[in-house]
C-alpha cells in the first residue's frame, strides 16, 4: 500500500493536521499524524519481519454478565526493556529495528504486535464456556518522540492534535463495521503495570458495548427520560453553579473533581455542551478542551512533586448508531491518595464494586487548584 497525505483542517485560523499510512514489513499498520506535513527520512520498521500469531479468544462470565479476553501470545510481549532499546523510539540501528521510522512527525499509531483483540481472529470451536473469537483492534499511540516526556509535555496544539487521533482512529475502526465501541486511554506509571515508560497510550476496539459504556450509556438514557435534558447539561450547570469542585474553565470545556469521585483525586475533562463523540467538538470547543486536559495533568504531577501514576480513559458513545444521550469525557484515576500513599483496590471495591474514598471531592479539588503552575 502506497502511503498517502491526507490533510484534515480545523478552521482557517488554527494549523492543518496530516496524516499518511504506511504498511509495516511484518504487514501490520501504522499511521503517522503532524501538525506540518509529514516527511519519513528512513524505512518503516518492525522489530520482526514475522507476523505474531494471535488468536484471540472471549469466554462468557455468567454471573457478571460480561466477556473476558485471552490471548496467550502476549506472554511474549516486551517488558521493561533496557534504556538502549526503545520499542517505540525512532530507529537509530537498522540491525535493531523499533516500531517507528525517522522523521518529521508529531504522533504515531501502529497496530498492536501483541493485540487482546484482532479484526481477523479465527473461531476457537467448541470450549469449557461460551466462546466466541476475540474480534476487534489494539493499537499503540505513541504521544511523542522524545523517550523522557510526558503526555502534560505536549503543546496545546498537539494536544489539539492528539484529540484529532484519537476521533479518527475512531471513525476508521467504525468504518470497519465490525466494531461497536472504541476506548483510547493511557497508563501511566510502573505502580500501573506500565511496561513501557516511553510515553504513549493505547486504544481498545471492541465488537461489543463493553459494561461501563453501556451502563453509562443506560443511565445516562434514564436521567434524560426522567428530567427532559441531557445529563451533562445538568451536570456543567450544577458544577458551574456550586464552583467549590471546578479546576478550570475554558469556556467550551472544564474539568471537575466530579461529587462522586471514586479515587481521592479523580479529574474529568468535559465538554461544556452535550456531545457524544469527540468529532462533533468544533474547532474553538477543541481547543477548550485541549487546554483543559492538558491543566489537568499538570496539576496532578504538580499536587505531589512527582509523576502521577494514573489511568485516563476517554468515553464515547457506542458505534454503528447515533447515541446523543451519551455524554463524552475524559476520566482520570490517580493513583496516589497522599504524598507516598498509593491506592489499591480493597475487597469493597473488587468484591462488591463499591468505592471507599479517603477524601472529600471538594477537599481535593481545592488542594488541586492551589498546586503552582506556569502558563503554557
Amino acid at each position: 500500500m502506497m502511503p498517502g497525505d491526507r490533510p484534515y483542517v480545523q478552521s482557517a485560523h488554527e494549523p492543518p493536521f496530516h496524516a499518511r499510512d504506511y504498511v509495516k514489513p511484518d504487514g501490520r499498520s501504522l499511521t503517522l499524524y503532524g501538525l506540518n506535513p509529514i516527511q519519513v527520512t528512513s524505512a518503516v520498521p518492525s522489530p520482526s519481519p514475522e507476523p505474531v500469531d494471535a488468536r484471540p479468544v472471549m469466554r462468557w462470565h455468567p454471573l457478571r454478565g460480561e466477556w473476558v479476553m485471552y490471548a496467550a501470545h502476549r506472554l511474549g510481549r516486551t517488558f521493561l526493556p533496557p534504556p538502549e532499546y526503545n520499542p517505540l523510539a525512532p530507529t537509530t540501528d537498522p540491525a535493531h529495528p523499533t516500531e517507528l521510522p525517522q522523521g518529521e512527525y508529531d504522533i504515531a499509531v501502529f497496530q498492536n504486535r501483541f493485540p487482546s483483540l484482532t479484526l481477523s481472529a479465527p473461531d476457537p470451536g467448541p470450549g469449557p464456556a461460551r466462546m466466541r473469537a476475540g474480534v476487534g483492534a489494539c493499537e499503540v499511540i505513541v504521544f511523542s518522540q522524545r523517550p523522557e516526556g510526558r503526555l502534560a509535555d505536549l503543546t496545546t496544539a498537539q494536544f489539539g492534535l492528539l484529540l484529532h487521533v484519537w476521533a479518527d482512529r475512531t471513525a476508521r475502526l467504525e468504518a470497519t463495521r465490525q466494531v461497536r465501541s472504541v476506548l483510547c486511554f493511557e497508563n501511566r506509571g510502573v505502580e500501573v503495570g506500565v511496561t513501557l515508560h516511553h510515553p504513549h497510550g493505547q486504544l481498545y476496539a471492541y465488537d461489543h458495548v463493553p459494561p461501563v459504556q453501556a451502563r453509562q450509556l443506560e443511565q445516562a438514557r434514564r436521567v434524560q427520560a426522567e428530567t427532559g435534558e441531557p445529563w451533562l447539561s445538568a451536570f456543567v450547570r450544577e458544577e458551574r453553579h456550586s464552583g467549590e469542585r471546578i479546576l478550570r474553565d475554558e469556556g467550551g470545556a472544564l474539568s471537575v473533581v466530579p461529587p462522586f469521585a471514586r479515587y481521592s483525586y479523580e479529574t474529568w475533562v468535559l465538554p461544556a455542551r452535550p456531545v457524544s463523540r469527540l468529532s462533533e467538538l468544533g474547532p474553538a470547543e477543541r481547543r477548550a478542551f485541549a487546554l483543559v486536559l492538558k491543566d489537568a495533568l499538570l496539576r496532578l504531577d504538580a499536587l505531589f512533586g512527582v509523576r502521577m501514576p494514573y489511568l485516563l480513559t476517554v468515553h464515547q458513545a457506542p458505534l454503528g448508531g447515533s447515541f446523543p444521550e451519551f455524554p463524552l469525557h475524559v476520566e482520570l484515576y490517580p493513583y496516589l491518595r497522599a504524598a507516598g500513599r498509593m491506592k489499591y483496590l480493597a475487597g469493597t471495591e473488587q468484591g462488591a464494586g463499591e468505592f471507599a474514598n479517603d477524601k472529600l471531592p471538594e477537599v481535593a479539588a481545592q488542594e488541586l487548584r492551589e498546586v503552582a503552575l506556569e502558563e503554557f
